[in-house]
């Protein structure tokens, strides 16, 4: 298929030269390249073919110049310690792969860095910026906005009430007064809510919504414990200090965790700091079905967010196929397992 020219030795290799090789126009090529292009097979091909020989890459810069879209989403993710940060990172680049998208990955360490990162990412011209996580604040939002520094963004997995920013997420209302009726089915009457960070520019409605839930059913308010991190050492810290100053006949007789990070500390203080039982002495429920969760030390009863959907959801804002109204309401199911 070679013309007898070594272009991998002669200097950068073109469009053209792929083009030529390959006997299609220069146009083809560049359709060829790109995901969602119509184009033969048979052409794509010959394209690849001559692309693979001659050692040819697009040049993805110059291409997003040309069509005034990178193709490229930035994650800034801040809690590598919550596996479920993981299954989100694995459903959104699994879903942004397939629809044609690619990914910049930033682990951003604080609020600063967040800013930091915001404004690499614009230098970058990504299509959009997706927060995953808690540290960062409404300050940092609107410098962002303001600053146009990102086309879209978007915060993922929590919601936002800034009007500017994309929130998708599952509805935390609905599953938390899910897991507050599924309690109070289960005859639990002394429960203790663990709280993850206390968060305002971006937050979850959980511990809200099940003091609410559990005020207005019961008439009792639940005691509430928060730990500054998504972090097992520390639920475990907090539930052994909580434990211990509860007198005997008052513990709680159900933890109610806002993660399943919580959740399985919470489970090892139980058990390795009291010597209690789970879920005969004290149940624990969790939220997110993390893969550890059905571990048989766990076997977390727990509430599975759908993902796949939220990660959906965020390609079809990014084709412009959605504006962002009702993607802070998809539905998960409550997983029930031993734990509680």
């Amino acid at each position: 298929m070679s013309d007898g020219s070594d272009k991998r030795t002669g200097g950068a290799v073109t469009a053209d030269d792929v083009a030529a090789l390959a006997g299609v126009s220069r146009w083809t090529v560049g359709r060829a390249f790109k995901a969602d292009a119509s184009i033969s097979k048979k052409s794509r091909e010959k394209v690849m073919a001559a692309a693979e020989e001659l050692g040819y890459v697009p040049d993805l810069l110059a291409a997003s110049l040309a069509s005034d879209r990178s193709n490229l989403v930035a994650l800034l993710v801040d809690d590598f310690i919550n596996p479920h940060k993981l299954m989100m990172m694995e459903a959104l680049t699994r879903s942004l792969r397939k629809a044609g998208w690619d990914t910049l990955l930033v682990n951003t360490l604080d609020e600063e860095d967040t800013s930091a990162a915001l404004l690499n990412a614009s230098q970058r011209r990504v299509d959009a910026a997706v927060l995953i996580g808690s540290r960062f604040s409404d300050q940092v939002l609107t410098t962002a906005l303001g600053a146009r520094r990102v086309r879209k963004l978007i915060v993922f997995a929590r919601y936002s009430e800034n009007p500017d920013t994309i929130s998708i997420c599952c509805d935390d209302e609905a599953a938390m007064g899910t897991i507050a009726q599924y309690v109070i089915d289960k005859n639990y009457r002394r429960p203790l809510f663990l709280a993850g960070p206390q968060t305002q520019s971006a937050h979850l409605m959980r511990k809200e919504t099940f003091a609410r839930d559990w005020q207005t059913r019961m008439g009792t308010a639940p005691d509430i414990v928060a730990v500054p991190a998504y972090d097992p050492n520390l639920a475990y810290d907090a539930v052994a200090r909580h434990l211990r100053t509860q007198p005997a006949g008052q513990q709680p007789d159900i933890l109610v965790c806002e993660n399943d990070a919580l959740a399985m500390g919470a489970v090892d203080a139980i058990r390795h700091a009291f010597g209690l039982r789970v879920p005969q002495d004290i149940a624990v429920t969790g939220f997110d079905d993390v893969p550890q969760a059905q571990n048989p030390h766990y076997r977390l009863t727990t509430y599975r967010q759908p993902l796949t959907e939220m990660a959906e959801g965020l390609v079809a804002v990014l084709k412009g196929d959605a504006d962002g109204e009702a993607l802070d309401r998809f539905q998960g199911a409550l997983v029930q397992r031993e734990s509680a």
